[in-house]
């Protein structure tokens, strides 16, 4: 078993309020849900209205099934014209690692 974690730290673009950011950011972690079966959730920079972090978690049978979901939901967030991703920090861990 595989588990692996991705978090994506954004800054927004043209968003002057939280709840401008919240226009930006539901529809992301919900398309990261609806397009890769993962968990998905704001995660950072609550508080701050024009970065956030987005982390993304799902469990698989294999590693190479993991890091291609993982790459995938990268690249979404990636190639969102209305984010910039800043840095991404991802973690890969197997059961025999414990």
């Amino acid at each position: 078993m595989w588990t692996g974690t991705l978090e994506l730290d954004l800054l927004l673009g043209d968003v002057h309020s939280l709840k401008e950011k919240r226009s930006l950011v539901r529809p992301l972690v919900a398309e990261l849900r609806r397009r890769f079966d993962v968990s998905a959730a704001e995660v950072g920079h609550l508080e701050l209205h024009r970065r956030t972090a987005i982390g993304v978690g799902l469990v698989a049978a294999d590693r190479a099934h993991v890091v291609e979901v993982l790459d995938a939901a990268e690249r979404l967030a990636a190639y969102r014209p209305e984010v910039e991703l800043l840095s991404v920090r991802r973690r890969l861990v197997s059961s025999d690692d414990e």
